[in-house]
């Protein structure tokens, strides 16, 4: 299957949109099915940073490891699953709009199925993301936008 995609404009610039968008503070500000994000190491983020997730997914909680396979602010960044029996694959990007006040934010997901997880991935998760994913960027777009109001 072919990864889930979501493209939204945002009125702030590059810059900031990808500061906010890679802390994994504010994951559960503006994906709904986060429950807590932790950063596993410390300094600034980097590719190989990790990150251990807790998501809701259907009506169980799941523990997942994260790790940034790209870190290009503020242009682009990757995340894969490494743990668990479901692994995401994040692909996301920043052009910048009107001169770099503005932004497009595109986030690319997919995900690997391991064990149940090859059940859970057609039937629970994929469902979830694209009823979720619209309303992820969404809140994406306002929690971003109050930030300068």
């Amino acid at each position: 299957m072919s990864a889930i995609r979501e493209v939204i404009d945002v009125d702030r610039s590059p810059d900031e949109v990808y500061a906010y968008v890679t802390d994994p503070s504010h994951l559960t500000e503006w994906q709904l099915s986060a429950v807590r994000a932790d950063r596993l190491d410390e300094g600034p983020l980097h590719t190989g940073s990790r990150v251990r997730v807790t998501r809701r997914i259907g009506s169980r909680e799941r523990l997942m490891t994260v790790e940034f396979t790209e870190h290009t602010p503020p242009h682009s960044w990757g995340l894969h699953g490494v743990d668990g029996p479901v692994r995401p694959r994040v692909h996301g990007e920043i052009e910048p709009l009107d001169e770099g006040r503005r932004s497009r934010v595109t986030l690319e997901i997919d995900f690997e199925g391991h064990g149940l997880g090859k059940v859970l991935v057609p039937l629970v998760v994929r469902p979830q993301l694209r009823k979720e994913l619209p309303r992820d960027e969404q809140l994406l777009k306002e929690r971003l936008e109050q930030r300068t109001a």
